[in-house]
């Protein structure tokens, strides 16, 4: 399994473990990643007891109640509006759109814009493993909102992209395409970006949650142009890659999400070893998925502050590049 195979596994086994999914659609979301029922059996197999409630699943577990946020190294906090940004919001322009892909396919994505039509920095957003849902349009649009010019990029768009995909599907087909596809179609996305008169698309950003911070970090290491990245609680890219990344990365984490944890201490290393600018937060009483105000993880205090800062890094590696 790849990088993102066994990551999707992994997070389906996990959400089997803690009761947020049946051992039957467990075995079926595993096995549509994977491509082996025999390979999902031996996965749960080695799974403690599921707990006895189960609810629909998320890209994330129960919701936690506190924030203890973990200090930075002297990142200013802006005090923005935050919370859902609708797509009819004066402030912003935003809908669906379509643009050429390096292979001349024609890729899906989303596009938010500051409605005074005046240039702005760029970021790219990477989705969930449920795609390219409402929800990531609503964070897109928070983003132009804030000043910037957001483009959401559907990783399904070669197969119709992740509504007509359906949900129970997207993460399986999504464990079958391969991970450079990933970053290729966010190049494809900044490159469209380019000759849109309103974006300054030279100063670029990139944040992504979950399986989107997984890309969010490969990005980086593929991206030399990208100036600052922020992965939400993602796997991070093979160490040996780390010596590419020019991106200033703020990761941030859950401290109840041991799963992703218990790779922070090598990303760090590998990231210190070769000079590179990063910083973490872990979010105390926070788990996988917490920012998602659409999920059973969610943590409003944990999820607010976390936007704050992320805005202030783009503001200072990005906007003030």
């Amino acid at each position: 399994m790849n990088l993102f195979q066994r990551y999707l596994a992994e997070e389906f086994a996990e959400d089997y473990e803690e009761g947020r999914l049946s051992r039957r659609d467990a075995l079926k979301l595993i096995a549509s990643v994977t491509g082996s029922l025999i390979a999902a059996n031996s996965i749960l197999a080695a799974c403690a007891p599921p707990e006895e409630t189960v609810t629909a699943p998320t890209d994330g577990p129960a919701i936690p109640s506190t924030i203890q946020p973990a200090a930075t190294s002297g990142v200013s906090v802006p005090a923005p509006a935050y919370g859902t940004v609708m797509p009819d919001d004066p402030a912003i322009i935003a809908s669906e759109i379509q643009f050429p892909a390096a292979d001349g396919t024609s890729l899906i994505g989303y596009l938010a814009q500051p409605s005074s039509g005046e240039l702005a920095p760029v970021i790219l957003v990477c989705h969930e493993n449920r795609g390219l849902t409402p929800h990531i349009q609503d964070v897109t649009r928070r983003l132009s909102k804030a000043g910037y010019v957001g483009l959401a990029v559907d990783l399904l768009s070669r197969q119709g992209g992740s509504a007509a995909v359906g949900e129970g599907n997207v993460p399986g087909a999504l464990g079958n395409i391969p991970p450079d596809q990933f970053v290729e179609d966010f190049k494809s996305g900044w490159q469209y970006l380019k000759h849109l008169s309103f974006a300054d698309a030279e100063k670029v950003g990139m944040t992504g949650f979950c399986f989107g911070g997984g890309v969010t970090w490969r990005v980086a290491t593929q991206m030399p142009e990208l100036l600052a990245a922020v992965p939400f609680y993602g796997p991070h890219p093979p160490v040996e890659d780390v010596p590419n990344i020019h991106a200033a990365v703020l990761a941030i984490y859950g401290e109840l999400d041991s799963r992703i944890n218990g790779g922070i201490p090598q990303i760090e290393e590998a990231m210190a070893a070769n000079g590179k600018f990063y910083e973490k937060m872990i979010y105390s009483n926070a788990d996988h998925a917490f920012h998602n105000d659409t999920g059973t993880r969610y943590n409003a205090e944990a999820a607010k502050d976390a936007w704050e800062r992320t805005l202030s890094w783009f503001e200072k590696y990005v906007r003030n590049t």
